[in-house]
C-alpha cells in the first residue's frame, strides 16, 4: 500500500505558507498514482498547495518523518515523577491512603 510522507522545504522570502513536497512511496505499478498521474496532479498540486509531488515503486525514507524515537523497547516501563515542592508526590499519597485507607475522614 502507498505511504503519504511530507518533505518541508526550506522557506522562502515570499512564502505565506513553508513550502512542502508530497512523496507518494510504495506506490502499486498499477495504482492511480502512477497510471493516472499527469492527469490529476496538476489539480492535486493546486488543492494542497504542495509544490511537486513525488511518486515512485520504491521506498524513500525521509529522517524529518521518522518516528522510531518515540516508541519505548517492549516491557520498558513508561514513569513521570511528579513533585510538589520538594518531595515526591507518589510518597504523599501513599502516606495519604495509608493513613486512611478506606477514604473515610
Amino acid at each position: 500500500m502507498a505511504r503519504l510522507q511530507i518533505l518541508e522545504l526550506p522557506e522562502g522570502n515570499s512564502d505565506d505558507r513553508p513550502p512542502f513536497v508530497l512523496v507518494i512511496d510504495q506506490a502499486g505499478e498499477d495504482s492511480l498514482f502512477i497510471t493516472d498521474g499527469p492527469d490529476i496532479w496538476p489539480g492535486f498540486k493546486n488543492d494542497t498547495g504542495c509544490q511537486h509531488v513525488i511518486v515512485t515503486t520504491e521506498t524513500i525514507d525521509i529522517p524529518a518523518n521518522d518516528t522510531s524515537g518515540y516508541l519505548t523497547p517492549t516491557g520498558a516501563k513508561q514513569e513521570l515523577v511528579v513533585q510538589l515542592g520538594d518531595q515526591d508526590i507518589r510518597l504523599l499519597i501513599d502516606k495519604a491512603i495509608r493513613r486512611n485507607p478506606h477514604g473515610a475522614d
